[in-house]
């Protein structure tokens, strides 16, 4: 769920991920829908499905219980060598290294050089305290996070300033921005206690299969207005009174929302709508 999401968007949605499937083989056996509609909220779907197929293949190849070394762990779906290393290192104490975006940062002003990800993972594997890699990668991770920071590092607090080579001047890798802007239209038609939505197409790139209100709404009464984010771009949503002729979807019970595989945007509509409330 970190993966490109921020800890505290994630954290309810965590305790609750964990009430549902509190082990492999409960994920595992889960279907699909079930598992994408207890992500619903926290976007880029995919890590969804590819921790399903893990769960799947961690049950069938290896008895339910998670590999412990760093390759192995890599071997599975949606895990690659950073994850890999984080679970390796703070579960199981494998001495490896991590390198994400705050390390990157924290390395670069430090040494003064932008430095390849080959040479970061070098460094990263050189600094690394052996005995406690969990705690060094965490504390490396939080460092960057919350002092040697993109914008305005505290370098007053910083415990190695003496030693840095830029005094935070570098700020590593900067992330792509855009300031595309998109309006989009979508159409809310409710009765007493339902709600008539669309399932996205199963060949669609983003959100295959997932459940959302229908598009091109312009027709009815303006409802709302909302700013939404999906990777770079940014969407301006109009969502107004269902008035136009509603066909390839179906009504739902609002009491059945929770349970269903929503689009973030949509959950976002019906919670500001006060329709439902999801976390």
């Amino acid at each position: 769920m970190l993966q490109q999401t921020r800890v505290a968007a994630v954290m309810d949605h965590y305790a609750a991920f964990l009430r549902k499937f509190p082990d492999i083989p409960t994920l595992a056996k889960a279907r699909e829908n079930e598992v994408l509609a207890a992500w619903s909220g926290l976007g880029y779907y995919r890590r969804a499905r590819a921790l399903h197929r893990a769960a799947n293949q961690v049950l069938r190849a290896h008895g339910g219980q998670l590999p412990q070394a760093a390759t192995a762990l890599m071997d599975l779906p949606g895990i690659g060598r950073y994850t890999g290393n984080a679970i390796a290192s703070i579960a199981f104490h494998e001495p490896v290294p991590v390198v994400d975006g705050n390390v990157d940062r924290v390395l670069t002003r430090f040494l003064g050089r932008s430095l390849t990800q080959a040479e970061l993972w070098n460094v990263a594997g050189e600094l690394l305290e052996r005995r406690q890699p969990g705690d060094f990668n965490q504390a490396l991770m939080e460092f960057g996070a919350t002092l040697c920071t993109p914008q305005s590092p505290k370098c007053g607090d910083c415990p190695v300033h003496a030693l840095c080579a830029t005094r935070g001047k570098m700020n590593g890798k900067r992330a792509s921005s855009s300031n595309k802007v998109i309006q989009i239209d979508y159409m809310l038609a409710r009765r007493a206690k339902s709600v008539y939505l669309v399932r996205r197409s199963a060949s669609e790139s983003l959100m295959p299969n997932m459940w959302e209100l229908p598009q091109n709404g312009r027709s009815g009464k303006l409802l709302a207005r909302l700013n939404h984010s999906i990777t770079n771009n940014r969407y301006v949503v109009n969502v107004h009174e269902g008035t136009g002729e509603l066909k390839a979807g179906r009504w739902i019970a609002i009491s059945q929302l929770q349970q269903l595989a929503l689009t973030g945007l949509t959950r976002k509509i019906l919670r500001n709508l006060q329709i439902a409330s999801f976390i």
